[in-house]
């Protein structure tokens, strides 16, 4: 029961900090954080502990659904130098670079601990970048790298983390098959998210409530993920493939589907983010008050290793630079600012912690886990350095850079996608059976409607409601007409967002107002 009036406790919370964020424009996940640890030393919050093992199958999936939703395939094809840069080099640099330090600070750490350090404290959070970069008025080409990074790079840190925890309990060492592992483990779950995919989409045809073909898309990154896990594949993968194949199959006709489920996911992201955040607060409190004294001595490692991953993190990006940025059509970072940006945008978070708390405190003869404790203070300390000082000073970064924003090339591209969507409803409505058989009044007052579509698409459409009455007054064949018509420009769009160099975020927009005047068709 305590365990449930923490969880309301947190949902309200989280409500009332996504409030207070927009008006002090600071990100709710990291007030959450910080309000949650203070909350969480008052005398009269009960010691809660939530099982280690459940927090990452708890929040991840669905997080990680909700962020690979804003992405396409056409964008991992694109940004493939990013995916295998960032996502997987990266990590195992870190992971060998922390590794490294945490062994020559601390004598008594043998070396598959030092690594399973490393995996902790390598994969920058999905969540938090989602939830805090997403937020600022990054560039889309930045903001997509990042989303390209935080989407895998999980999934190589978790093999390295297992490895690494299996060497040290039963006292062997890390051996080279990771790699393989890794390849087989995201190979897997590919096909795994593919086949889960499909599933998804047929019983969705047999499933005519809106609501609960919403409801099936929460279900799906649970169960993929549990079921990659009991295959002994990567979960993480298992969900980001499901999540990009749902969003291939999309059809023109579900216009309602779509507003419906983009409506239910916006609530169930935030006050997921809410509650993780809001956890991981609550769980730093025990980890301070259980080491106690012992934090003091282990300041100097932990200090290094921060040092570490922030440098590593930087020196990386700025290779990236020197050597002509992660992609060849959109080079990113292309500037020392954009450097600097995206090497502070580096945070760690829920899986950091998850994967900290995870690990055995005895080994397999029943001896404790020598530096069990130092890997848990460090792997919180680099949570706070990487997550809330910058989560906390973005935005002023940002502003001070006058890094230059996309609001000229987002319209443009935008303005190209309506007018595309326009073309394509206009010409079958030309040639539709149903609009021969229209008086010559009604088809030249459809062609009119289609004529400006464009401006709908542009801009946000507003419902009036005298306008709405006379829609519900025009004949059954003009809705007729005008859903072909509008059937046609959403394919168009939706095969666009399938296609290299298409923003898949700004595509969704011009196809949200497409789903919206769908809705408020004439009758």
């Amino acid at each position: 029961m305590e365990f449930l009036l923490l969880l309301i406790g947190l949902l309200f919370a989280t409500v009332l900090v996504v409030g207070l964020g927009e008006k002090i424009r600071l990100p709710y996940p990291i007030l959450m954080l910080v309000f949650s640890a203070g909350a969480a030393f008052l005398p009269f919050v009960p010691e809660i502990h939530i099982n280690p093992e459940l927090i990452l199958p708890l929040f991840l999936p669905p997080l990680l659904y909700a962020a690979a939703q804003r992405s396409s395939w056409s964008i991992f094809r694109l940004r493939w130098r990013s995916l295998v840069l960032l996502a997987v080099l990266l990590v195992v640099v870190t992971t060998a670079a922390v590794a490294g330090v945490a062994w020559l600070m601390v004598p008594t750490m043998a070396l598959p601990l030092a690594i399973a350090l490393g995996a902790i404290v390598a994969p920058p959070d999905p969540v938090a970048v989602e939830a805090i970069a997403g937020k600022v008025k990054l560039r889309r080409r930045l903001l997509t790298v990042l989303q390209t990074e935080g989407l895998f790079n999980d999934a190589m840190a978790i093999v390295i983390f297992q490895a690494a925890v299996a060497a040290s309990f039963n006292g062997s060492d890390v051996g080279f098959d990771v790699v393989p592992r890794f390849l087989i483990g995201a190979l897997g779950a590919s096909l795994l998210g593919l086949a889960m995919a499909w599933l998804v989409g047929t019983l969705n045809r047999f499933v005519p409530d809106l609501v609960a073909r919403s409801a099936t898309t929460l279900v799906a990154p649970y169960a993929v993920y549990l079921l990659a896990d009991e295959l002994h594949l990567s979960g993480v993968v298992a969900v980001v493939v499901t999540a990009l194949e749902l969003g291939r199959r999309a059809r023109p006709q579900d216009s309602a589907e779509r507003l419906t489920r983009t409506a239910f996911w916006d609530v169930v992201e935030l006050l997921t983010t809410g509650v993780a955040f809001g956890l991981v607060g609550i769980e730093m409190r025990y980890v301070i008050e259980s080491e106690g004294r012992e934090l003091f001595a282990f300041i100097p490692g932990i200090a290094a290793i921060c040092a570490t991953v922030v440098l590593v993190r930087f020196i990386w990006m700025m290779a990236i630079y020197k050597l002509g940025g992660a992609e060849s059509q959109s080079k990113a970072p292309g500037s020392l600012k954009e450097v600097l940006v995206l090497s502070w945008c580096g945070m760690r978070g829920l899986a950091t912690l998850a994967l900290a708390l995870a690990l055995p405190s005895t080994t397999a003869d029943g001896q404790p886990l020598e530096g069990r404790n130092f890997v848990i203070a460090a792997a919180c300390t680099v949570l706070v350095v990487t997550l809330v000082l910058p989560g906390l000073t973005l935005p002023t970064l940002v502003r001070l850079l006058k890094l230059p924003n996309d609001d000229v090339s987002e319209e443009k591209a935008q303005r190209a996608l309506a007018l595309r969507a326009e073309q394509v409803a206009i010409e079958t409505m030309k040639n539709s059976a149903a609009a021969a058989k229209l008086p010559p009044e009604r088809r030249l007052s459809l062609a009119k409607r289609m004529s400006a579509l464009h401006t709908i698409l542009e801009s946000d459409l507003e419902q009036d409601p005298g306008e709405m009455r006379r829609l519900r007054r025009l004949l059954a064949l003009m809705d007729d007409v005008q859903r072909e018509a509008l059937d046609a420009a959403r394919a168009e769009i939706l095969k666009a967002r399938n296609e290299p160099g298409n923003d898949p975020e700004l595509v969704d927009r011009v196809l949200r107002r497409l789903d919206l005047r769908t809705v408020t068709l004439d009758r």
